[in-house]
């Protein structure tokens, strides 16, 4: 059963910007608008790294090479988070992948491409 649907990634220039979507088409309402929601990422060689979290309290933190440049959202009304990433840079290509941490839930994971 699918917990967690990524979309929105592709190839872009450095530079440019893309923005990330993360749906839980099973959740209940009131259980994720209680959950922390994070997005991961690996890149090619590399082990999966922690990029940013939301708490339910709308809370962020940010790994320090995004930080100001990626900025993460939810609508809980929607059951969605977002990425939303600006300035991105060649090293941000990678797997982007949704994390649910309250239930281990992890999506399939959407490519983002970023050209020099």
């Amino acid at each position: 059963q699918v917990q967690l649907v990524e979309s929105g990634g592709g190839l872009v220039q450095a530079g440019g910007s893309l923005r990330l979507s993360c749906r839980a088409p099973r959740a209940i309402l009131s259980d994720f608008s209680a959950s922390d929601m994070s997005w991961y990422r690996q890149s090619p060689g590399k082990e999966r790294e922690f990029v940013a979290t939301i708490t339910s309290s709308r809370t962020t933190n940010y790994v320090d090479s995004v930080r100001g440049r990626f900025t993460i959202s939810r609508d809980n009304s929607k059951r969605m988070v977002y990425l939303q990433m600006n300035s991105l840079k060649p090293e941000d290509t990678g797997v982007y992948y949704c994390f649910r941490p309250s239930r281990g839930y992890w999506g399939q994971g959407t490519q983002v491409t970023v050209s020099s």
